[in-house]
């Protein structure tokens, strides 16, 4: 089973790499010197052309409910309507009365009866006589003036039961009874079965009489429709009118059926109302005010508190990103009436925010999201408490996540907070329990499954920003990893000192309020460049000593070689960047020390090449990579103490700091005094347990021996 899941992340890794909107993203990031405050204009301008058009009726009511506004009087006239059901009712009614139109075309017969004489004349007259001839005639003329009509009109005739019809004969109409119409196989069947006593039934049948009856009537969609339309029509939508000024209802009074279909009335006339062009451009203006200062108030958030994350324009993208899916979700939804508002996850925004980001960060965005999203609900006001404090659960219950169990939690928590929300409104409005509609159980059920789908969102927005979560922290971590297995099993005694390193330095960034999980996995990774040559390093040799045979320069070149080895071998495994980061930095632009005193005191006449023997660095630029490049220096040096007492560690931890503070390795981290302080008790009290003493265990002593 984890071989499978494990599959499934590399194959969407792999797509995410190759995916042509990472792309586009990275060169957006990369190549292209964009303001960020031009994302939040972009992004305003786009929900602002999605926005809605129709105005909003400002009052909610229900039937049997009381009004909970002021009085309200009508501003102006208005139809007071009827509803669908009884307009439906009315126009059934009034289209039984209905009677199709059918149209005579007079040619059909003149061209038949001609046709029957000049066949007479040339062929039948041989076979019967005149008597055959005149019968014939006569039946046409009956025929056709009755209508002959086609099958299929027939059929529909006596499906839809009409029993009269319109016939338009030239450009007067009459009824005429469906029961008279003939089509022409009941045609040929009058015509044989009135065969007069004095004719031969074979005769006349051998006449062909089939080839002088064809259709004559047919439908008149174009007037059928027409009068069918004016029926329809003339029966009235309205059944009242509503004065202006006149009292419709008052707070606190019971809303009853009448009442609700004036106030229905009120808000149909209310939301068709266009206004012309003005009204559309002031509603429009509007929204665009809205919008804007919303996000103007987003921006002037990240830019009074949030400085660094507003100035990296992948996490402006990011956080724009956040707000305009929602948004954008939520105006379809609201425009084509898809689905219910709140089967949309909106907690997912601040579930992601606060795993890449902070909690303040989450619950800002998650607000700003939510109020846009409140003007286009069909009841803002119940919108916005469910959904605010779902966020303020999110931002609570979530305090990182590294673990399937934690957003699990997180989203039972947030249905937990809309269930309890929605029957906690219910019960404060109705003071009812049947008033509450069990469906939205179904639709939180809904939302809380799509939470879930976090943490494989959370997987693939690191591919296309380039984040890395607590999730992949805690993944890189395992000792179970490709890398670091190789690295215990190669060069164990680095394994040992890199997880050494990893307790000290998580232990001084929890204290001082640094990234704990980012320094732990940093460190287990810092030095897995000594996989490349193993035996260059002490705590990996056994008895043998390469560097005996190699000059100081050509030693220092060997172990310095660890750093950019280390380099390759992790873009090589696809380690994120912030992680090399601490291979690059955890000896900053230092000296490896040993080999450079060393040359110095044996030549100290000659001038030295200081480049050989000085790492590539950079020095480290944050807390994270300050600490590992301290708790790297002060684990290594605690193995050469002879005693490791409380003084002795003590004096050892201030050198080693203060000595790289002098050398300026740690002018770019954005550490205080205090925090270095706090650094170094850390690795003291820490070092202290890693060396205590312990007590020898007593050998048991044999009877003889007691004699």
């Amino acid at each position: 089973m984890r071989a499978k899941v494990r599959l499934f992340f590399r194959l969407i890794n792999f797509f995410a790499y190759i995916s042509p909107i990472k792309r586009i993203i990275a060169m957006s990031i990369k190549n292209y010197n964009v303001h960020p405050a031009i994302y939040f204009i972009v992004a305003a301008v786009l929900l602002s052309y999605f926005f809605p058009r129709e105005g909003k009726f400002k009052y909610q009511f229900y039937e049997g409910k009381p009004w909970r506004y002021g009085l309200l009087t009508a501003s102006s006239n208005f139809p007071v309507y009827k509803t669908e059901k009884q307009v439906k009712a009315e126009q059934d009614s009034v289209l039984k009365k209905f009677q199709p139109y059918y149209r005579v075309n007079p040619d059909v017969e003149v061209s038949q009866i001609d046709k029957l004489r000049a066949d007479y004349n040339a062929q039948l007259k041989h076979r019967v006589t005149s008597a055959y001839m005149q019968y014939i005639e006569r039946m046409l003329q009956q025929l056709y003036t009755s209508g002959i009509v086609s099958p299929q009109d027939w059929e529909k005739l006596h499906v839809e039961q009409y029993s009269q019809i319109n016939l338009i004969r030239n450009t007067l109409s009459a009824p005429h009874y469906v029961s008279d119409l003939f089509t022409v196989k009941t045609a040929y069947e009058f015509i044989i079965n009135n065969c007069p006593a004095n004719l031969n039934r074979s005769l006349l049948q051998s006449c062909d009489i089939n080839n002088y009856l064809a259709e004559n009537v047919t439908y008149d969609a174009a007037t059928s429709d027409k009068i069918r339309n004016e029926l329809i029509q003339s029966v009235p939508i309205s059944s009242g009118i509503i004065q202006a000024g006149e009292r419709i209802v008052d707070r606190g009074e019971i809303i009853t059926p009448h009442t609700y279909n004036v106030l229905r009335s009120l808000k149909i006339v209310y939301e068709s109302q266009s206004g012309g062009n003005q009204r559309h451009n002031l509603m429009l203006a509007g929204q665009v005010v809205l919008v804007f200062g919303l996000l103007f108030c987003y921006w002037l958030y990240l830019f009074s508190f949030r400085r660094k994350i507003l100035f990296k324009r992948r996490n402006t993208l990011f956080l724009v990103c956040c707000i305009f899916v929602p948004v954008l979700l939520t105006e379809v939804c609201a425009a084509y009436n898809l689905f219910s508002l709140y089967i949309i996850p909106f907690a997912i925004a601040p579930i992601v925010v606060r795993t890449f980001f902070d909690s303040r960060t989450a619950l800002f965005t998650h607000l700003v999201t939510v109020l846009i999203c409140s003007v286009m609900a069909q009841f803002p006001h119940e919108f916005l408490i469910l959904q605010i404090v779902a966020g303020m659960v999110v931002t609570f219950s979530l305090k990182e996540l590294s673990e399937r169990s934690q957003l699990i939690r997180c989203a039972f928590f947030v249905f937990l907070s809309y269930a309890l929300s929605y029957v906690g409104l219910v019960l404060y409005q109705d003071a009812d329990l049947n008033k509450i509609h069990w469906v939205m159980m179904l639709y939180f059920g809904i939302n809380f499954i799509l939470l879930t789908f976090a943490y494989l969102l959370v997987y693939i927005l690191e591919k296309v920003f380039g984040y890395i979560s607590p999730i992949t922290l805690v993944e890189l971590s395992n000792i179970n990893n490709d890398v670091l297995k190789k690295l215990s099993e190669t060069c164990p005694g680095t394994f040992q000192h890199s997880l050494q390193v990893s307790i000290l330095a998580s232990e001084a960034a929890s204290r001082i309020g640094a990234n704990a999980q980012l320094v732990r996995t940093g460190a287990m990774y810092h030095d897995v460049g000594k996989m490349a040559n193993p035996l260059y390093f002490t705590e990996n040799q056994n008895q043998v000593n390469p560097h005996n045979t190699l000059s100081f320069e050509e030693s220092a070149q060997r172990v310095i070689s660890h750093v950019t080895e280390g380099v390759k071998i992790a873009e090589k495994a696809g380690l994120p960047k912030e992680i090399i980061d601490f291979i690059r930095t955890h000896h900053g632009r230092g000296k490896a020390k040993y080999f450079y005193n060393s040359y110095k005191n044996q030549y100290p006449d000659r001038e030295v090449d200081e480049s050989l023997f000085t790492y590539p660095g950079p020095n480290p630029f944050t807390k994270e990579t300050a600490i590992v490049m301290m708790a790297d220096s002060v684990e290594a040096a605690s193995r050469s103490l002879k005693e490791h007492t409380e003084e002795s560690i003590s004096q050892l931890v201030n050198k080693i700091i203060d000595t790289q503070i002098a050398d300026g390795l740690l002018k770019n981290a954005p550490l205080t005094f205090r925090d270095v302080e706090s650094v170094k008790r850390v690795f003291i009290e820490k070092l202290k347990i890693m060396y205590h003493t312990r007590i020898s265990y007593p050998d048991l002593k044999k009877k003889d021996d007691e004699k």
